[in-house]
């Protein structure tokens, strides 16, 4: 299989005070850990960020996320597994 870097933008170092507000608002907010990585999923797959939607798959999996429930997170406002 060949992988190939990404070209992700090293925000923490180009815009710090930009990249640590939502770093705040993300830990100020209480929310149960599967509901915040769909959160996040949800998010990256709005932006269209590869990198971000594999990242945040996985963390909610870890968290307890169903893979129907993760599939069916496009649909989310069609869809029961999400409720």
């Amino acid at each position: 299989m060949t992988t190939f870097p990404s070209r992700r933008l090293a925000l923490a170092e180009r815009a710090p005070r930009q990249y640590a507000a939502p770093a705040r608002l993300d830990e100020a907010v209480e929310l149960d850990e599967l509901l915040r990585e769909l959160v996040k999923l949800r998010a990256s797959q709005i932006d269209g960020c590869g990198f971000c939607i594999d990242m945040h798959w996985k963390d909610a999996s870890a968290a307890g996320g169903s893979e129907g429930r993760l599939y069916s997170l496009a649909a989310w406002r069609e869809c029961s597994l999400l409720g």
